[in-house]
């Protein structure tokens, strides 16, 4: 197998369709032949990404028509940044092609037509596809085999990394689950809205989404098949005063189990995992030391007076949390160092 992969990316303009760019001109094993938008076709990616000048002063973005698209024969992956609801025309036009998709929008994440209806207000747009696309943390989940990737949100993944073991191992019960989560306004993308103008969003916090979060249809589905029944939680999002990160904390009964077997399941879970580091109960995660970076810190305190577990974990919702995660799982698919690519 070659030692290059060519990739391309559709929505390149957004916040992850950037970070997306960032980390494949630097990656020793692709090659970035196709940048598009909408928007900005025709424009020089150097000068609408001038951070980047110095390796894409050649490059320019163009036109986002699936069919069009499919037919570059020599583009082996392609990354799909794009909202919810888009990216489907062009996973079905690339997959008739032969190509590799790693989507990190939300058309593929759920397993239940019903859910998506449901949780995004429409009909699945290519429901045809929902049983090739698989669902990928990359730490827990197998990439073999997979033509259409879907990958975890940015929330759900600084919430599964942590559950998802002490639910298969039973651990934990999975019952009165109460997750906080706070997120950068990176996070809701690149738009004009008065709730993300500079005004409204320094020295400012506050929830949103309680009860009906799209993100929750993601989180109860995953964690349900990883402890073999149905998981409710409690999930609170919040909107945070910084440019990139999420610091998630999760409460929950912990039963019978202790500490100590919290942590032998993380280690045995994530042992050679370079991206999930796991800190000694006590050392709280802090999202200014995972900013830029592919990786999941995570820990856990034992409350006494409630005998609650209470788990922290962050992430860099751009990188983690999306376009680091996407390039992670082409990595593992195409048998490259992991990190390769990555911080």
């Amino acid at each position: 197998m070659s030692t290059i992969v060519k990739t391309g990316i559709v929505g390149a303009s957004g916040y992850s369709g950037t970070e997306l760019v960032r980390i494949l001109l630097r990656h020793p094993n692709a090659k970035l032949e196709c940048v598009t938008s909408r928007s900005l076709a025709g424009k020089k990616l150097s000068d609408e990404m001038p951070h980047l000048r110095h390796i894409a002063d050649d490059m320019s973005f163009t036109k986002s028509e699936p069919e069009e698209l499919a037919k570059i024969k020599d583009i082996d992956v392609w990354f799909l940044a794009l909202p919810h609801g888009v990216s489907a025309e062009y996973a079905k036009a690339f997959i008739a092609a032969g190509k590799k998709v790693i989507d990190i929008s939300a058309d593929f994440r759920l397993g239940s037509l019903e859910l998506y209806k449901q949780y995004y207000g429409s009909e699945h747009p290519a429901p045809e596809l929902l049983e090739l696309g698989k669902y990928i943390i990359p730490e827990l989940f197998d990439v073999k085999g997979v033509s259409l990737v879907a990958c975890a949100g940015c929330y759900p993944t600084s919430i599964l990394l942590p559950l998802i073991p002490l639910l298969r191992k039973k651990i934990v019960a999975g019952n009165n689950v109460v997750i906080n989560s706070y997120s950068a306004v990176s996070g809701a993308g690149k738009k004009v809205d008065l709730n993300y103008l500079y005004c409204e969003r320094n020295e400012s916090a506050k929830g949103y989404g309680f009860v009906n979060h799209r993100h929750l249809s993601e989180i109860e589905e995953q964690l349900s098949d990883a402890a073999g029944k149905e998981i409710i939680v409690q999930f609170n999002p919040h909107l945070c005063p910084m440019n990139r990160g999420i610091s998630t904390t999760i409460t929950l009964p912990a039963g019978d189990s202790t500490l100590e077997e919290v942590y032998a399941c993380w280690n045995e879970m994530y042992a050679g995992k370079p991206f999930v580091k796991i800190l000694e109960s006590g050392n709280y995660p802090d999202t200014a030391y995972v900013a830029n970076t592919n990786r999941c810190d995570i820990s856990c305190r034992y409350d006494a007076r409630t005998k609650n577990f209470i788990i922290s974990s962050v992430i860099d919702n751009l990188v983690k949390g999306a376009s680091g995660q996407a390039v992670q799982i082409m990595n593992l698919i195409y048998n490259f160092d992991e990190r390769a690519g990555l911080l």
